[in-house]
């Protein structure tokens, strides 16, 4: 098998379980707030830093939101049985990076291993980041080839696969939608506010070995959880009013 198919292979692996797969980074996670300590002593400062952190993560979900509420139906979905797309984007996000998406990821996960303050985790992160998106983007974009052809191969020549070129900026074809971009991009706004929250947890429990709550991060899980619940029931009884 050449090297590139057995890279789509891979790829095609990875996307089914793509939403699972970063769970196997868990442990790391955990391993890295063995022996911890607030920078200089300081628990402002420490805060600080999370912010800075969240700050990140919060940049990587907005990336998705605009990719998400600008793209059109039947694209950029959360599909995880086997490629789809009804159309190639090629404006908005997609004019200035192949996969915004990815690069959205990359930055939420980037914002958690940073908040460890641990040089190693950022760094197994980012490779980590590197060998699985890679693989799933070379399936996705095999994919995009057969289905779209010459006009694949000029977007492709022309716009960066992972590092965004800001300057090559083209407005999207559809108008941003904050519906459209919540109700698919929800259940990660909670997920990031709860995980933001327990790391918090976890670091105060490793310097202190005693459960501490921490009134920002319990803030700002408390607003995410409420915001899910309220995106979710707002989902579900859109649901029931379409089977009646």
């Amino acid at each position: 098998m050449k090297l590139a198919d057995r890279l789509s292979a891979t790829g095609d692996v990875l996307f089914r379980w793509r939403s699972w797969l970063p769970l196997l980074l868990l442990p790391l996670f955990l391993a890295s707030f063995s022996g911890g300590a607030y920078p200089f002593g300081s628990h402002r400062l420490d805060l600080l830093w999370e912010i800075a952190c969240f700050a990140v993560s919060a940049l990587g979900m907005a990336v998705r939101l605009v990719t998400v509420g600008t793209a059109p139906r039947g694209t950029s979905g959360r599909n995880t049985r086997g490629q789809k797309a009804a159309s190639l984007n090629t404006t908005g996000p997609y004019s200035v990076v192949r996969h915004p998406l990815y690069v959205g990821n990359y930055l939420i996960g980037l914002g958690m291993s940073l908040f460890t303050r641990t040089w190693f985790l950022p760094i197994i992160v980012s490779l980590a980041a590197l060998l699985y998106y890679e693989r799933i983007a070379a399936r996705e974009e095999q994919f995009l080839e057969a289905r779209f052809g010459d006009a694949f191969r000029r977007w492709a020549a022309r716009v960066p696969a992972v590092v965004p070129r800001p300057a090559a900026w083209q407005p999207p074809a559809l108008p941003f939608s904050w519906v459209r971009a919540l109700d698919r991009e929800f259940y990660a706004m909670g997920e990031i506010t709860v995980a933001f929250f327990l790391l918090d947890v976890l670091e105060d429990w490793s310097v202190h070995h005693r459960l501490a709550l921490d009134p920002v991060w319990t803030l700002v899980a408390g607003a995410g959880g409420l915001f899910f619940l309220a995106m979710w029931a707002r989902k579900k009884l859109g649901r029931g009013r379409t089977r009646r």
